[in-house]
Formats: structure tokens, sequence, C-alpha cells
């Protein structure tokens, strides 16, 4: 795994553990938000891993963790509620 890519999976884990001490506390629309951006920061993860490039929009980001899965049906299953989440 390239140190980019291992850095990315970091800060997702620990936005994860964030979320989840909001949770515990009754912070739930945070811990939301702080669960979509660990997801932002994996999908960065899988992009960076395949194409050594860092997108930094939403919109970016999105699109090409979309163009990445579709076709690869176990990831497109998983994360599917990801890909197509609406850009807050």
């Amino acid at each position: 795994m390239k140190p980019q890519t291992d850095a990315f999976l970091e800060k997702a884990k620990e936005l994860l553990g964030q979320a989840e001490t909001m949770l515990g506390v009754g912070l739930n629309e945070a811990a939301g938000r702080t669960a979509y951006l660990a997801g932002f920061h994996a999908a960065q993860a899988l992009i960076f891993e395949n194409h050594d490039r860092v997108f930094k929009t939403h919109s970016g980001v999105q699109g090409e963790f979309a163009r990445l899965v579709k076709n690869d049906p176990p990831s497109t299953s998983t994360f599917a509620p990801f890909s197509a989440a609406p850009i807050i």
C-alpha cells in the first residue's frame, strides 16, 4: 500500500472513531456528517491507490469513485449509498 493511501485510510479510521463518540453522546447529525467524511477519505484512498491522483472536491471524488466501482458488483452493492449520496 502506498503511504498516501495509508494516510487516507488512517484519517478515515480516526473520523469513524470520532463519529462513534458523537453517537455515544447523542450528536447524531454530527456523527452522520463525520461518518460521511470518513467515507470520503476511504474513497480517496481507493482512487489514489489506483491512479496516484488526489481529487479535492466531493463531485470529483464521487465521480471517480463511481467510475472505479461500476463494474465491481461486490463494491457497488457495498458502496452504493456513498456513490449515490447527494453533495451536502
